[in-house]
Parts: structure tokens; sequence; C-alpha cells
């Protein structure tokens, strides 16, 4: 039982330090020895968890998605209405914390090695595509009205919307500010929202 207990806290400490040295230093500095170093432990160690990078780059896609997901679903399933759980999901996946935009790192680091991995590039479509699948679902849910093809189309938007704020914001939080973050969605979501939300003027209220 004490060397199960062994086995997680080495887990963790690997885990802890691979996101670590991968937010902080991109792809060029996510090495065996670098993990190793942050952990407090042997290259030998790292080895017994991690074949090689692209293992830890794996582990760190796999972890980001386990984090993101848990994030999302507590978002929409707070939303009073399927608007209110579009914009939570929407607004909890935008890089406005220092946390959020150490993920959107570690996100951008997994997307540079996938360009030239295919099995990387096929993780990375699947999660983003279950992702997408969420939006889609929740803007039927807006729209009912509204055909499949378009719901579709939304959704793929307002994702690519979401993921080019948190690639911009990584590197110029200053110009892409959390305020700038939520306009840009609430105007996203303009065209989503019924005509029962806007105002008499026919203008969709700003969400604070």
């Amino acid at each position: 039982m004490a060397r199960r207990r062994d086995l997680k806290d080495q887990q963790r400490r690997l885990s802890a330090a691979t996101w670590s040295v991968l937010a902080e230093h991109g792809l060029p500095g996510l090495t065996l020895r670098a993990v190793a170093e942050r952990a407090g432990c042997t290259t030998g160690m790292v080895l017994h968890a991690f074949a090689d990078k692209r293992a830890l780059l794996v582990h760190a896609r796999e972890l980001l998605h386990r984090r993101t997901g848990q994030r999302a679903d507590a978002a929409q399933s707070a939303g009073a209405t399927p608007l209110d759980a579009l914009r939570s999901v929407l607004l909890q996946a935008a890089s406005e914390t220092e946390e959020k935009r150490e993920e959107a790192r570690v996100w951008i680091a997994f997307l540079a090695a996938a360009l030239a991995d295919p099995a990387l590039a096929d993780l990375h479509r699947r999660y983003n595509r279950s992702f997408v699948e969420r939006v889609r679902g929740l803007v039927a849910a807006c729209r009912p009205e509204w055909s499949p093809a378009r719901c579709a189309a939304t959704a793929t938007t307002l994702v690519a919307l979401v993921e080019g704020l948190n690639t911009l914001a990584a590197v110029d939080a200053e110009t892409y500010t959390d305020d700038a973050q939520r306009a840009a969605i609430d105007a996203a979501l303009a065209p989503v929202r019924a005509p029962a939300a806007m105002n008499a003027a026919g203008v969709a209220p700003i969400l604070r």
C-alpha cells in the first residue's frame, strides 16, 4: 500500500514538473533532464514513467484536456439557461487568468509539436472536436430552429475565436485583456441570442 502511494506521489510530481517546464520554456525546453530537475529526481525516474519527450507531450495534453473538461462541465452545469451555459463555457476556456494563460502556453507547445507528428495531430483533433461538439450542442439548445449546418458552423466560429484569443493572450495579455476577451465573446454570441434576449431597441444586452 505504501509503495502504491509513493508511485502516485511520484506521478503527481512528474505531472506538475512536466506542466511547469512546458508552460515556462515551451517545446524547446521540454527535456527529460529539465523535468527531472524540476521534479527533484533523476532522469531514470522520469524514464520509468515516460519513454521519451513525445510521451511527456502526450501526458501534458491529456492533463490539459482533463482540466479544461472538468471546468467546462462545471460551467455548463451552472448555467441557468442554454445561453448562460454557452457563454460560461466559452468564458472559462478564455485566458482570463495566469493559470489559464499557462494552459494556453501548454496548448500552443503541443500544437507546434503536432504539426510534425501525425499521431499527436490526431490526439489534438480529437480533443478539439470534442470541445466543438460541446459548443455545437449548446448552440442548438439556444436556437433549436437553426439547421444542424448553421449550428455546426457557429460552433466552429466560436471555438476558433476562443482559441485565437487564448493564443494571442498567452504572449500579449496587455492587449487581450479580460475585458477585451469578454467583449469579443459577447459580440460573437449576438447572433445566437434569441429575439427574447434583445432589448426594446433590438440590441443584445452586454452581460457582466
